[in-house]
């Protein structure tokens, strides 16, 4: 059975926080809350539990997962950032964007995408994920959580608790999260390439 912490949205219980990241330690699958619906994440280093990831969205081998990262400083260990790029990271994190950078040679290659070598960076603008990164003390793999064959992602758990309680081992609850995923922007190429339009407007982006 999964463990389930509620989750205070602006003031997080660090002693709840603190067991989330024991068990992140030792091979959890988590949902969490975000600033955009929830997200399903685990430890960078854990190749089985990002390997539940893939099981439980029903991903192929070239799908690329998302490194949730605290600050811009955590991001420039695992992606290239040029001047540019980084102008634009600042412009508009925290917040619920999605940029796909090159991937570092820090970054395991199990993470990056196989063929472009690329990993999407997210920084939340969001209480209990920052207190969760700084609890864990580095990024988490990530990706929406929401199951095959529903349209929409899970803003509410207790609306899949029984699904919750099979698939993963830890949920942390904080309210409705919304069910707009994020903005997706490739910056990859030497250009700003909006791949999904979500919650993040990207008014003053393709200006760059």
């Amino acid at each position: 059975m999964a463990h389930w912490f509620d989750i205070h949205p602006q003031n997080p219980q660090a002693r709840l926080l603190a067991q989330a990241a024991v068990h992140l330690r030792q091979g959890a699958v988590i949902a969490y809350p975000t600033d955009s619906c929830y997200a399903l994440g685990c430890h960078l280093d854990d190749k089985a539990a990002a390997e539940r990831l893939r099981k439980i969205r029903k991903f192929d081998k070239d799908h690329q997962f998302t490194l949730v990262c605290r600050d811009l400083s955590e991001i420039a260990t695992y992606a290239r950032v040029d001047n540019w790029q980084f102008r634009l990271l600042r412009q508009f994190t925290p917040g619920p964007y999605t940029f796909v950078l090159a991937a570092t040679k820090e970054l395991p290659r199990r993470v990056a995408h196989e063929k472009r070598k690329t990993i999407g960076i997210r920084v939340p603008d969001n209480a209990v994920t920052q207190a969760l990164l700084a609890t864990l003390g580095e990024p988490l793999i990530s990706c929406t959580l929401q199951f095959p064959g529903e349209s929409l992602p899970v803003s509410d758990p207790y609306e899949y608790e029984d699904r919750l309680e099979r698939e993963v081992d830890v949920v942390l609850t904080a309210g409705n999260c919304g069910l707009d995923p994020t903005t997706v922007i490739d910056l990859s190429e030497g250009s700003v390439r909006i791949l999904r339009q979500g919650k993040g407007p990207v008014h003053g982006m393709l200006s760059e």
